[in-house]
Order: C-alpha cells, then sequence, then structure tokens
C-alpha cells in the first residue's frame, strides 16, 4: 500500500511508519519539518503545516491516509477535504476519552459520547475528548465506510515523549520509598504504542472501518502489577507506600500528571480502566504483556539524559515529603 501518515516522526506515528515500513509500505510523510529530521531517511517527505498549509499535499494518490495528530475539527477538515478523493481510507487516532462517562463495567464503542456544547467552558479532559469526537464525526460524515477510528486508552512504550507512564520504571530503578496511588489492586488500562501501530497496520491491510478501542496489556493488570513488574524489570528493593484517593487529593495531586495512571475514584469514572476492547482483539490482535512494555520501557528510560525535565510524575523531594507527611497520619 502506498501510505500517507500525518505526523510520523514523534512516538505514536514513529511506531505506525517503523510497522508499515517492516510490513513492506510505502510511505509518504507530511510533517511542519522541526522534529525527527533523522528519522527514516529513506521515507518520502512532504513539509507543510495542518492549519492552512496543505499545498505539498494538493497532488498525489494514496491508499490510506493516517491522521495521528488531529484535535481540531476545522483542522482536521482542510484535511479530509482535500485528501477524500484522493485516498482509499482515512484512519483516525481518537481517543477513549470520548466516552460521556465510564460506568462500573466500562464502555464498548457504541457507548455514549462528549456532546461539547462549549468548548471554552468545559474542563480539560472534557475538552479534550470532546474535540476528538467532533474530529471523529467530520472524518466519519465525509469518508463514511472508508473511515477507520481507532480510540486508545493512554499510549506508553519507549519513545513516549509525556513521561506519563515512563515515570513508573525509572522511578522503581531509583529504589527507595515510592509513593504509589492506591489500593494495589486498583486496575489500570494502556496500550504499548508498538501494539498500537500493528493494530492499525493490520487494520488497514485488512480494509478494515468502523470504530475499535485500542487497549492493553494483554491479561487485565492492576497498579500493584505494575509496580511490581517494574521493580523486577529494575532489580530493586523498593519500599512502597500506598497512599489513598483521599491522601493524594487533599495533598493537590493532579490525577495522570503527578501519579500517572492513578485516575480517582468517582462518578462517572467507575468504570475509566475497563473499556472494552474485544472487538479490536476479535480480529485476532493481541496486544503484549505488561512485563513486556515495561522492559523496554525501562530500557528506554536508561538512555534519558541525567538532567531529563519530567514532564509527568514526582520529583524527589516532593515525594519525599509527602511520604513522611503520610506516615504521620494516624492509624
Amino acid at each position: 500500500m502506498r501510505i500517507l501518515i500525518l505526523g510520523g516522526t514523534q512516538f505514536v506515528g514513529r511506531h505506525i511508519v517503523e510497522r508499515a515500513l517492516a510490513r513492506g509500505h510505502e510511505v509518504t510523510l507530511f510533517t511542519r519539518g522541526r522534529t525527527g529530521a533523522d528519522l527514516f531517511p529513506d521515507v518520502a517527505r512532504l513539509i507543510g503545516d495542518r492549519d492552512g498549509g496543505l499545498g505539498a499535499l494538493a497532488e498525489g494518490r494514496w491508499d490510506a491516509v493516517v491522521d495521528t495528530s488531529g484535535f481540531v475539527p476545522e483542522v482536521v477538515g482542510q484535511s479530509v477535504d482535500l485528501l477524500a478523493d484522493r485516498v482509499g481510507r482515512y484512519l483516525f487516532v481518537s481517543t477513549k476519552s470520548v466516552y460521556a462517562s465510564h460506568p462500573p463495567g466500562g464502555v464498548d464503542e457504541d457507548a455514549p459520547l462528549i456532546e461539547l456544547d462549549d468548548p471554552a467552558g468545559a474542563d480539560d479532559t472534557v475538552r479534550y475528548g470532546g474535540l476528538k469526537v467532533l474530529c471523529e464525526r467530520v472524518v466519519q460524515r465525509r469518508l463514511g465506510s472508508r473511515a477507520l477510528i481507532l480510540r486508545p486508552g493512554l499510549v506508553v512504550g519507549p519513545h513516549d515523549p509525556t513521561d506519563r507512564f515512563t515515570y513508573w520504571p525509572a522511578r522503581l530503578d531509583r529504589g527507595g520509598e515510592v509513593l504509589a496511588p492506591g489500593p494495589a489492586g486498583r486496575p489500570i488500562q494502556f496500550i504499548d504504542g508498538r501494539d498500537f501501530a500493528v493494530f492499525a497496520i493490520d487494520a488497514l491491510e485488512a480494509q478494515g472501518d468502523g470504530v475499535f478501542n485500542v487497549l492493553g496489556p494483554a491479561e487485565p493488570a492492576t497498579m500493584g502489577d505494575l509496580v511490581a513488574a517494574c521493580a523486577e524489570a529494575a532489580a530493586s528493593d523498593p519500599h512502597v507506600v500506598w497512599a489513598d484517593d483521599a491522601f493524594l487529593l487533599e495533598a493537590g495531586l493532579v490525577p495522570y500528571r503527578d501519579l500517572p495512571l492513578w485516575m480517582p475514584d468517582g462518578p462517572g469514572r467507575e468504570g475509566f480502566m475497563f473499556a472494552s476492547a474485544a472487538r479490536a482483539r476479535a480480529t485476532g490482535w493481541r496486544p503484549r504483556p505488561l512485563a513486556d512494555t515495561v522492559a523496554d520501557t525501562l530500557a528506554f528510560a536508561r538512555t534519558l539524559p541525567a538532567d531529563h525535565a519530567w514532564r509527568a510524575g514526582l520529583d524527589p523531594d516532593r515525594e519525599a515529603a509527602l511520604v513522611a507527611r503520610h506516615g504521620r497520619r494516624p492509624s
């Protein structure tokens, strides 16, 4: 296939390019030319900007386009309108955050979506999910049965620029007293970026269409499983301090940012880590085990510079203060 990838030099796009090339496909990248200049030297590149700078895409035909970077419906509409008659399938990378709520037991692809009446008045999470819903609808209206919508959860693994998973293998590698969101049996859900790329390219090869939640790991996992896998990969013996939601929220910690993969319990969030990926797995696709993702992410974390500015997780001083505060709580 001839595949056009909008993006392709960072994280998710990078893994999709690697998978496409490994499968023998002809890839063209459309980027702003600001990152990843040393990646994929033999791949054709078109330079431009998604918002009003699509001139480089005025000509050409592709069997599929992969949109890894669409967040604003008006901007997605520009590429959809320009390419709709010159591509076979349009794969849009959406998010699990499009669902209006996550009741006990989780959601499947037919669950109600966020209806965003006032983007400016919505909180960040609702705005992000609601805008992705509108982007999905732009693609579906124009492409119809040629639209392929993928809804991942938190995408993790090597080359993740957000640190929202990398923090945990790196933190357990450091050892000592580790603050973690309890209880240890708290469920977690995410998708390795490489597994997401496999599903994306396999779906395009199969001429797939429709909507899919793309989630892992291979088996249901908990926060305790993650911490244990990180400790084992790092060969460390940490002292884990499990703090409950009340303590973490009272301390002012921000879910997902200060302690990645932590989502406090609350109405409409009970099933946040239980979204169903049954439809994706029915195609024969299987994500890798938790331990494999952890080991590879730790190897990546160990390549980061000593002065790496972490974008997620707790800095050591703040964590130590919180651990001490937790220890002073009345029993």
